[in-house]
């Protein structure tokens, strides 16, 4: 599976997510800009010695991130209109999660409306689940339906 972060803000969210990209045998690609250095202390303690083993690739913005990669894109939002679990995913399948403080842009969402995927939750605070829950909830939905491919 592919775990793609927009423009991420927090080193410990982004290093948590490399994490289980690491164990779960997906690619994690991030989209500038980045709230943080890659080089960080925090993200390289954060993500302890899994850091090093990511199958990481960065792009400079969303247009470059499109030129190199082709397979089926799921945008997350909290302004979807169905449930992660209401699709049918295959391997190789592209997961888009935006920044922490405001999700995907508006241009995004609409470009891909057919492909918004939401996680439900209250609306009691008018906020979403931490990214790295978010992610895993659904990296996890995938990785069940396609039968947890090469996973022990």
């Amino acid at each position: 599976m592919n775990i793609v972060l927009f423009e991420p803000e927090i080193p410990f969210n982004t290093a948590a997510i490399g994490r289980s990209a690491v164990l779960t045998n997906s690619k994690l690609h991030l989209i500038r800009p980045l709230g943080f250095s890659v080089s960080d202390k925090a993200i390289r303690k954060a993500g302890l010695d899994y850091w090093n083993a990511i199958d990481l690739k960065i792009y400079s913005d969303f247009t470059e991130f499109l030129s190199y990669n082709k397979g089926r894109l799921f945008f997350a939002s909290t302004k979807a209109k169905k449930f992660y679990t209401e699709y049918e995913y295959k391997d190789g399948d592209y997961f888009v999660f935006g920044p922490e403080s405001r999700g995907l842009p508006r241009e995004i969402l609409d470009e891909y409306k057919d492909n918004l995927i939401k996680i439900p939750m209250t609306d009691r605070m008018e906020r979403s689940l931490n990214l790295s829950n978010s992610v895993a909830i659904i990296l996890f939905e995938a990785l069940r339906q396609t039968g947890f491919n090469g996973l022990k």
